[in-house]
């Protein structure tokens, strides 16, 4: 009860399952958490948990994905009308594509200003993670602010989670400003990637505070493996630019504040720059991975701004056992704040992010499988690809075995065009195509990034479609062959090709 400094709420308190009994058939809840940190564990599993024996369906919207099997459950108990703006689990994957859940794939920088522009759409319940309430009965957040600032605004009645798992040290560390809507929006004045402009918690109505419950939860831990060949290889090729740009004069040792997505390829990146010959840089991103904390213990990162933390089991032990050490050289904020175009832009971020597939000029696919099948969602790479100062995507060149390749003709999906892309890597090799016409930006992507069971293969498309004319040439009735062969071969590969390799 000593994380309650607000006396009111201590006759608030309840169980998760008394808590629970507040949504109702038809709610549309805003839960906190962003790429499983921050979110709730205990109140939305036990709505998961009611819809198993009676009739509730509720729209769940968050700042990302949610951690443990929350989506999980909610999606195979029946409790999912529609999930936006962002996910990542296997089995809500699977209801999405299987059109048992609507989904809505969203920029993660817009959802706030959706909110904020249509008056119609309400939050009916937010139920926010928090590791401390002000004397105020204002919420301090835990290891994500997503966003959870729009929906305690928006919501009829606000549900707070007190964690004790985290270290009350986390007080302080947020940085959280309240946007006007548009378009009487003032200027967001971080000029720079330390900048704060807002408070240390979320202001909130307390006559919406319905209820408070307690947990003990840990984040779900990321799971992240080891760089390997691979991502090695296409970390060293970014590396290498870089240092280019910095020996050409067009940046200095410091780059510009660094913005990475999650997973394996883009924490090796990331890891890639502790044995480089950068210093004093600085990331302005969404997420602070292991790799984060890496290059802070290495020296090389001197501040990192974002919307969550989330690390594996080992990491947070180190961080949170001892935060103060931290504590000074990060920030955490609201989405639409990490993620505005307007801050993004004057940085001049570097974005580095990754692709499903690319085409040979320059489109990206980094949502759907073979056009179609939706995996995770754009996430916030848009927000950074469109208006940082380079937009960077990687991937590996194959996959399966050499059935996939990733640089295909034409990507069947396409969440990035031509004109948001600057640089494009695989392991294979790094495709500047900055300044490019599109059969120039074909020949060096061909050149330098696919792999070279599929570069004859490759040229062959091109060099037919280059014949038939056009300023971006292709062949329709061959531009999506490659996902149909795979569809029913079980393979891109022709197999005149296929026969040169074996």
């Amino acid at each position: 009860m000593d994380r309650i400094k607000y006396a009111p709420y201590k006759d608030k308190v309840q169980t998760p399952e008394k808590a629970a009994l507040l949504i109702k058939n038809r709610d549309v809840l805003g839960v906190s958490g962003f790429t499983k940190a921050g979110d709730s564990k205990t109140v939305l599993p036990q709505v998961a948990e009611r819809a198993l024996y009676e009739d509730l369906k509720v729209t769940v919207l968050s700042g990302a994905s949610l951690g443990y099997d929350t989506d999980a459950d909610l999606a195979k108990n029946g409790a999912l009308y529609k999930r936006m703006p962002f996910q990542a689990d296997p089995t809500l994957r699977k209801s999405i594509n299987n059109h048992e859940v609507l989904y809505v794939d969203q920029h993660l920088g817009q959802t706030a200003d959706m909110l904020q522009s249509i008056d119609t759409f309400k939050i009916d319940v937010a139920i926010i993670e928090a590791v401390a309430v002000t004397e105020e009965g204002y919420i301090i957040p835990t290891t994500s602010v997503g966003n959870s600032p729009i929906f305690t605004e928006k919501a009829d009645k606000i549900i707070i989670e007190i964690n004790k798992t985290f270290p009350e040290t986390l007080a302080g560390v947020h940085d959280v400003k309240f946007l006007k809507k548009q378009p009487h929006r003032d200027v967001i004045p971080i000029r720079d990637p330390d900048t704060r402009i807002g408070v240390p918690y979320i202001k909130i109505d307390p006559e919406k505070v319905a209820a408070i419950v307690f947990t003990e939860v840990p984040d779900s831990p990321a799971v992240i493996a080891a760089p390997d060949e691979k991502t090695t290889a296409i970390s060293n090729h970014i590396l290498g630019f870089l240092e280019k740009e910095v020996d050409e004069g067009r940046l200095t040792e410091s780059l510009l504040p660094l913005q990475a997505g999650i997973g394996k390829t883009a924490n090796a990146i990331l890891s890639g720059f502790t044995k480089s010959r950068f210093k004093n840089l600085t990331m302005y991103s969404e997420v602070l991975q292991d790799s984060t904390f890496e290059l802070f213990d290495s020296g090389k990162l001197v501040f990192a701004s974002a919307s969550s933390i989330t690390v594996t089991e080992e990491c947070s032990r180190r961080v949170f056992g001892d935060f103060e050490k931290y504590k000074d050289k990060l920030v955490l904020r609201p989405q639409n704040i990490s993620n505005a175009a307007e801050v993004i832009s004057r940085l001049g971020v570097i974005g580095i992010n990754t692709a499903i597939e690319f085409d040979i000029y320059g489109n990206v696919n980094s949502t759907h499988i073979t056009g179609t099948k939706m995996m995770n969602g754009i996430g916030g790479s848009g927000d950074f690809a469109r208006n940082g100062y380079l937009s960077i995507f990687a991937c590996p060149s194959m996959s399966k075995g050499g059935k996939i390749s990733h640089i295909v003709p034409m990507v069947s999906h396409t969440d990035h065009t031509e004109h948001d892309v600057d640089i494009l890597v695989t392991e294979q090799g790094l495709a500047d195509i900055r300044g490019l016409a599109p059969i120039e930006r074909a020949r060096v992507i061909i050149e330098n990034c696919v792999h070279p069971e599929y570069k004859e293969q490759l040229t062959q498309y091109f060099e037919e479609a280059y014949k038939q004319g056009g300023h971006t040439p292709h062949i329709l009735q061959k531009a999506f062959s490659w996902h149909t062969r795979f569809k029913n071969q079980g393979t891109m590969k022709i197999q005149e090709y296929a026969d040169d390799h074996a």
